[in-house]
């Protein structure tokens, strides 16, 4: 026999769904995009990795700097939480500017790339560019052509920038590759101009058979990496910014879900998607907190993990 609830426990229940979807909101709009920092840990075995080859690598993507969700006093924070850890090596995955629709004021990159200066690393810090970087310059825009501003204000920091190049390491005696491939969404109107990504020219560079960690901005371009590559990271999805029980319902690539977030594994190959940092399109992270990803490569066997950071009374 069905039983119907009755008109006040209709009504408590209906006010108690309204109270979890008004908490759910206030969280995902105020809570988790500004006060929230998390450390995802990756220890993924490698195919073409150098044996006795210990590295730690920070990987930091899509700052989307811009008031309120990212302003100055976050993106220092995370300097701060990335210096904690002591990285080798740190690699910045693009899309520094916010976008018109989340940010309410603008943030001078030339202000952003002075504190992520602070950076700090034995192996240097290295960037790339996304394609916010370019959508947002309007110069660049009408011109169809670079350097943007994102470049200028990090390369004046002594910040270098990967477009297409290819760069010879060596910890303890033990030499690897990192390469960078520009973006292949540089233009606000789609299918006019194309992409600056050259992935074949890039490891053209490459001149031995040390491993290589190569940096992309959109993930769908890892169909077209080679097995050569022993890793590849990527950014863009902000694994959909909205992401309950492993699923995203919205994911800015074409392959779905299978692009959005973590660690791939396709044929043999590898590839780690930063959740990043910022917001962009909505102004609401929910399920994918802001986080540093942090490689400990040359590990024995494959480790994942997340840890909280952030000391910063605003953001703790």
């Amino acid at each position: 026999m069905l039983i119907l609830p009755s008109r006040r426990q209709f009504l408590a229940g209906a006010g108690s769904l309204a109270a979890v979807g008004a908490a759910t909101g206030v969280y995902g709009f105020g809570i988790e995009p500004l006060y929230r920092l998390v450390v995802t840990r990756y220890a993924p075995v490698l195919p073409n990795w150098t044996p006795g080859l210990s590295l730690r690598v920070a990987v930091l993507a899509d700052f989307h700097v811009g008031e309120p969700f990212m302003p100055l006093d976050r993106i220092a924070e995370i300097v701060d939480a990335t210096n904690a850890l002591k990285p080798d090596l740190i690699l910045m995955l693009g899309d520094y500017p916010g976008g018109p629709r989340v940010t309410f004021r603008k943030v001078p990159l030339i202000e952003f790339a002075r504190v992520v200066e602070g950076l700090r690393a034995p192996l240097g810090v290295h960037a790339i560019l996304g394609n916010h970087d370019w959508w947002d310059d309007e110069r660049a825009q009408a011109l169809r052509k670079g350097p943007v501003e994102a470049q200028r204000a990090l390369e004046a920091r002594g910040i270098p920038v990967m477009e297409n190049k290819a760069l010879r390491l060596v910890k303890d005696g033990q030499p690897f590759w990192i390469a960078g491939v520009g973006d292949q969404e540089p233009f606000t109107i789609q299918g006019i101009g194309g992409g600056f990504d050259d992935l074949p020219g890039t490891l053209a560079q490459v001149t031995d058979a040390a491993p290589v960690l190569l940096m992309i901005h959109e993930p769908d371009l890892f169909l077209e990496v080679p097995d050569r590559v022993s890793l590849t990271l990527a950014g863009h999805t902000h694994g959909g910014q909205i992401r309950l029980f492993g699923y995203s319902p919205v994911i800015p690539s074409k392959r779905g879900n299978t692009f959005a977030y973590g660690h791939v594994r396709l044929k043999g190959r590898n590839m780690i998607i930063s959740g990043g940092f910022g917001v962009s399109r909505i102004p609401v992270r929910l399920g994918v907190p802001p986080e540093i990803v942090l490689l400990e490569l040359g590990q024995e066997a494959d480790a994942v993990g997340r840890t909280v950071q952030g000391a910063n009374p605003r953001h703790g």
